[in-house]
């Protein structure tokens, strides 16, 4: 699967109403998650992340919410925040802007939250003109490519370690299919970070 680790830089100003990555800071990391919250792989996430004292956002699929009220909560009582990332993964491309927005809006009433990531990065001008008065879109500079089932752990982590730097959007997935990478990277994901000195925060 053909698939970009890393955003490049000359395509984000064709795009520059929409969020890539964070300037300004100088020691931190944007770790998010996306898909969840997912049983048996969520709390497994949120667990390491209190391990390491670091802080996440995850953009939650509405459907998922509904499904899994409370371990949505425990996102939220363990001090990350959430995103929409509508109600049953939509991809913008293949809908119209009416339903794209129907189906933000319907995710929106169970994730209460001004940040919103479109499902496969795949999102319409007209449809994010009609989302970004009440939405900031967060995309991503850093993709660890998890969900693939030909990776290992180790694949996940050496995409990262090439190219994070401080302010970097990085998107794993708290899903099944990237269940074994996500678990297996993580943690050491986070050591790589601690040793540099960078500090893994929410979206602010």
């Amino acid at each position: 699967m053909v698939y970009l680790a890393k955003t490049p830089d000359i395509l984000k100003p064709l795009a520059g109403d929409l969020i890539w990555s964070l300037g300004g800071v100088s020691n931190k990391v944007y770790l998010t998650f996306d898909d969840g919250p997912t049983p048996g792989v969520t709390d497994k996430v949120l667990d390491i992340l209190d391990e390491y004292g670091a802080k996440a956002t995850f953009f939650c699929i509405g459907g998922n919410v509904s499904s899994n009220p409370k371990l949505y909560q425990d996102i939220l009582a363990r001090g990350h925040r959430v995103g929409n990332h509508t109600w049953n993964h939509m991809n913008g491309w293949q809908f119209s802007d009416f339903s794209y927005l129907r189906n933000t809006l319907e995710c929106a009433e169970v994730v209460d939250s001004d940040l919103f990531r479109p499902p496969y990065g795949r999102i319409k001008r007209s449809q994010v003109k009609s989302l970004k008065a009440r939405f900031k879109i967060i995309m991503w500079d850093v993709l660890p490519g998890d969900w693939i089932a030909s990776k290992r752990p180790e694949d996940c982590l050496a995409t990262v370690k090439r190219h994070t730097k401080p302010g970097s959007i990085i998107v794993f997935h708290d899903s099944i299919k990237a269940k074994e990478n996500v678990l297996g990277a993580l943690p050491a994901t986070l050591e790589h970070f601690r040793g540099k000195g960078w500090e893994c925060a929410a979206l602010p």
